[in-house]
């Protein structure tokens, strides 16, 4: 835990990954203050973990400047992976070999 000078100007910690309760205590390390839009019950919610914040990580604020995170993703934001079709789609069936190269001195039986 981060103990801060008192001074007026104060940098904002990372909060992105760490659980809510974690974030609560490290806000009030670097003096700064929270809020959470998306849990109405945020002085309640302990294990769930911090997806986004605002403002960034080091960046300079007045103290007991509010800090706002997130634990979800918004709309259209995902967080899931990528799921649309991959080109170029696997060939079908079985293991192909590697065509010999052009004057290989140790060509394939197959002859390929």
């Amino acid at each position: 835990m981060r103990i801060t000078r008192k001074t007026p100007e104060v940098h904002v910690p990372k909060l992105v990954g760490l659980m809510a309760v974690d974030a609560r205590r490290e806000a009030e390390a670097y003096g700064v203050l929270l809020s959470a839009p998306d849990r109405p019950d945020f002085h309640l919610t302990v294990v769930d973990y911090v997806v986004r914040q605002y403002p960034p990580p080091g960046a300079e604020v007045p103290r007991d400047a509010v800090v706002t995170v997130w634990f979800d993703f918004g709309d259209g934001e995902g967080g899931g992976g990528v799921r649309e079709p991959r080109v170029p789609r696997p060939g079908g069936g079985g293991l192909e070999r590697e065509p010999d190269a052009p004057g290989d001195p140790y060509p394939s039986l197959a002859g390929g």
